[in-house]
């Protein structure tokens, strides 16, 4: 087998007579909070299962391959992992035993494009000042008071994990202990915030540039969550050394190292209760596997609206899942390319490409008419960032493009299967992909004609292989509302049923892997509190 066809994908293939219970607590999901919480409890002597229906572990951080090509689906980059002294870093490092390399993106992480006019994202905090007040010296107070409030946004993120764990009373007594009181706008939207710095259109849009990483433009989005970006960004973008597929890889051992297991093609089909107590799941193949800890990492709609056994049950959460809503559905174009990344000068750099300074504006546009220009265009180049990627597949390179749907884009193809959609829907498929290439063309035309291989995802396929029904990438939308919800937290009022991933937290690989954390520390007791100290300290 050539370097260029090895698999990627990982975890062991379910069959019930493989099961070695019992097991102290079931886990459904391998993305990256539900692998979080198991190698954490696993590293305090508990035997996990965790159980995903995937043909591949990893969640949003797993690879696939396709005609000798390898591409991500999830982690484009990530901030702030070239401090081991960070807490994303010690989380990663803890559940991995310290085997996950990573590699820098160098100083410019993202490349703006707003219409015709194009601005640098660069790492470091005052290299980020600075590059800002070059763009728009006579903003110097405003974006120094910016920043400002994006540090002081940092007591209402660490509040926001303390009410994830600790009850009200304890929680209430620990903030007010805490260095800093969370600022009455951190819960803002953000727009609404950075419009009391400046009346600059251009600069607040270079400041909310990054919003795709959440997938809620500027005036929907919660001001805790800009923050929380921005600022994780500022520290540097890294890619994992080995490519996405290294994160479960890495991981999976640690699981196993206390006798616990992740298996795929491991569909769930009922978390199971007795007197309103958990007492495990049952398999699509009719396999009851007992325990009186399960923990959900499917999201809530998922969880309550579907996973639950008893209706009456769950018809509590039923109500609260009113008052939030799914993220952003989005498609993705995989491109293959016969010469490598060098040769073809691809950059580290991602590129975010807008029409205008006018987000809302052209988000509405498109709402109304997915024909009008393309609200937001992503672009990453994976086989740059990834210094292994040479050495596992030679003489190739890819990119890959993101744009956001409209809703309801691929609805009448919803009950389909996948792979047999039909000539209708491969159509409109490719048409999208040919929106998306003239985008890669009109900011690199060296690259027309040198294209080997291309597919597009959907948000079909995202619910197809990652159970998310409306093909929401981020869970839920990060907007006010949904930050005032405090059941969003590990601990369910079903005894026995805990949540975790970035349904808990917030969304993208290090929101969800805080979650991860998080229920592990809520499950891990006088353990789980050392960890909290060892982490978040």
């Amino acid at each position: 087998m050539s370097k260029s066809s090895v698999s990627v994908r990982t975890g062991r293939r379910y069959r019930p007579n493989r099961l070695n219970g019992p097991y102290d607590a079931i886990i459904i999901g391998s993305g990256i909070g539900g692998l979080t919480t198991a190698a954490c409890l696993a590293k305090m002597g508990k035997k996990i299962c965790v159980l995903e229906q995937h043909y591949t572990a990893g969640g949003f951080t797993h690879a696939y391959e396709r005609n000798g090509y390898e591409w991500d689906v999830g982690v484009h980059y990530l901030g702030e992992m070239g401090n081991p002294h960070s807490i994303s870093r010690k989380i990663f490092d803890h559940i991995s035993d310290g085997s996950l390399q990573w590699a820098s993106m160098g100083t410019e992480v993202d490349r703006l494009h707003l219409g015709d006019k194009t601005f640098e994202i660069v790492s470091g905090r005052k290299a980020y000042r600075d590059k800002l007040v070059e763009y728009f010296p006579e903003e110097k107070d405003a974006i120094d008071k910016y920043m400002t409030y994006l540090q002081q946004s940092n007591a209402a993120i660490r509040k926001l994990a303390i009410d994830k764990i600790l009850p009200r009373t304890a929680s209430s007594i620990l903030s007010k202990l805490a260095p800093g009181e969370p600022p009455e706008y951190a819960n803002f939207k953000t727009r609404e915030v950075l419009e009391s710095l400046t009346k600059n259109q251009q600069l607040i849009a270079v400041m909310a540039g990054q919003w795709g990483d959440n997938g809620l433009p500027p005036a929907e989005s919660s001001f805790i969550i800009h923050s929380m970006i921005a600022q994780h960004y500022m520290r540097g973008g890294f890619y994992p050394i080995g490519g996405a597929s290294q994160i479960a890889r890495s991981i999976i051992p640690v699981i196993q190292s206390s006798d616990g297991e992740v298996f795929t093609y491991a569909s769930v089909k009922n978390i199971l209760t007795d007197k309103g107590i958990t007492r495990g799941v049952v398999m699509e193949d009719g396999t009851e596997i007992p325990c009186n800890t399960v923990i959900s990492n499917a999201g809530v709609f998922n969880t309550f609206n579907k996973l639950i056994d008893d209706v009456t049950l769950a018809q509590p959460y039923h109500e609260k899942t009113t008052q939030v809503e799914r993220s952003a559905a989005s498609a993705c174009l995989y491109i293959g390319l016969q010469k490598s990344a060098q040769e073809l000068r691809l950059p580290k750099t991602n590129f975010w490409i807008y029409p205008s300074e006018n987000y809302e504006a052209d988000m509405a546009a498109y709402h109304k008419d997915n024909s009008a220009d393309l609200p937001l265009a992503y672009i990453s180049f994976p086989s740059a960032k990834d210094p292994s990627f040479a050495d596992r597949v030679p003489g190739k390179a890819t990119i890959e493009i993101v744009a956001l749907e409209t809703p309801g884009m691929f609805d009448q193809w919803k009950d389909t299967e996948w792979g047999k959609r039909g000539k209708d829907y491969e159509a409109i498929k490719e048409a999208f992909s040919q929106r998306l290439l003239k985008k890669l063309y009109e900011k690199m035309p060296h690259l027309e004609g040198q294209i080997d291989y291309y597919e597009l995802s959907t948000s079909l396929s995202t619910a197809h292989f990652c159970g998310y029904e409306a093909g929401e990438i981020y869970g839920l939308n990060h907007n006010p509302q949904r930050f005032e919800q405090d059941w969003l937290k590990p601990q369910t009022d079903i005894p026995g049923l805990y949540l975790t991933g970035q349904d808990v937290m917030t969304c993208g690989v290090v929101g969800a892997m805080m979650g991860g954390l998080l229920t592990a520390v809520k499950l891990g007791g006088l353990k789980g509190l050392g960890l909290a100290k060892a982490m978040l300290l």
